[in-house]
């Protein structure tokens, strides 16, 4: 889902409430199974962690 289609209120009820909202990282999985696999991996991780995972993306696509 993307940042138009959750602003509009089409995504979960969590960012319902907290709008407006700006994707800073994803990834694409071939299925769903995959991607719910690494949101948990990625969501057991420690905000540092996680914030370098952000950055050094950020540095190889050049975006955010």
């Amino acid at each position: 889902m993307g940042t138009h289609q959750h602003n509009k209120g089409d995504g979960a009820k969590y960012t319902k409430q907290r709008r407006p909202v700006k994707i800073i990282y994803r990834e694409e999985y071939n299925t769903v199974s995959e991607a719910m696999k690494r949101e948990a991996q990625v969501k057991r991780w420690r905000r540092d962690k996680k914030e370098k995972l952000i950055n050094n993306n950020n540095a190889l696509s050049g975006s955010c």
